[in-house]
């Protein structure tokens, strides 16, 4: 049994490796990674030096601390070609939307905009003559956007929004930045935004952000006609906060402990 469980253990250990490179950190070096895992050096040092040979990672000659490599670009252009995120989060959405009866959406962010990944069509029927794929929500205009940039800390969030012209789509979109900084304050408290008819003036939204690590990485939004959106919101918040859940597990790396399975949304 142990010359079995070696292997699998090494390469747990060379996966874990490589999900230690995040956002916040883009670099490691033996002694820190070892010290992460609490593992010998010689472990690391042999981990990153295959990883290394096969291009998952490089290292600097002169610091001796290791990044990620071209094979990880390799493997997302495959992954993105081949259904990619969207592939991943479309089960949930289309439950989603099902439960509600509204389009749902599932958007990340793209510089000072939201861009949509996936959407799905609920009993009201496609909002639009053509799908939603890749469409781009402006940072100031409506809910889908100011539930993920709301949850960013104010100088990020300056740093993207202000200081450049806001377009005005309706006679509801905030362009003020003062009033908008008023609303994306809102968002961490409410757990939620709310909009109508600013980007789109046919249309509401009720978004939520998804978290990874309690880490925003986009927003899950449903969206619909006016008088069917502004009702009572607890109903449509319950499935909407279960499913950006459900999101959130999906999406996140799983560097420690044994892989779970990600929660369904409740219906409701």
């Amino acid at each position: 049994m142990t010359a079995e469980r070696a292997p699998l253990q090494t390469v747990d250990r060379a996966l874990q490796a490589l999900l230690a490179f995040s956002q916040d950190r883009d670099e490691w070096g033996v002694t820190d990674l070892a010290a992460e895992f609490g593992w010998d050096k010689s472990v690391a040092q042999r981990l990153l030096a295959s990883l290394t040979h096969r291009g998952f990672l490089v290292s600097d000659e002169v610091t001796r601390r290791y990044r990620l490599g071209p094979a990880v670009w390799h493997l997302s252009t495959a992954w993105e070609r081949h259904g990619g995120m969207a592939g991943l989060v479309r089960p949930a959405l289309r439950e989603l939307a099902a439960a509600s009866g509204f389009t749902a959406l599932f958007a990340v962010p793209d510089g000072a905009h939201l861009r949509c990944v996936e959407p799905a069509e609920g009993a009201s029927g496609p909002l639009r003559a053509y799908r939603l794929s890749d469409e781009l929500y402006p940072g100031h205009a409506g809910a889908t956007s100011r539930a993920y940039f709301g949850m960013l800390s104010p100088g990020a969030r300056a740093t993207l929004l202000y200081g450049r012209p806001m377009a005005r789509f309706s006679d509801r979109t905030v362009t003020d930045p003062e009033r908008l900084e008023e609303l994306m304050c809102r968002v961490p408290v409410d757990g939620y935004a709310y909009s109508e008819g600013e980007y789109d003036p046919a249309t509401a939204g009720l978004a939520v952000p998804v978290l990874v690590r309690s880490h925003p990485i986009g927003s899950l939004t449903l969206v619909g006609p006016h008088e069917q959106l502004s009702g009572p919101r607890e109903e449509l918040l319950r499935p909407l906060r279960s499913a950006a859940t459900a999101l959130g597990e999906l999406l996140s790396p799983r560097r420690h402990g044994r892989p779970g399975r990600p929660t369904a949304p409740k219906k409701g």
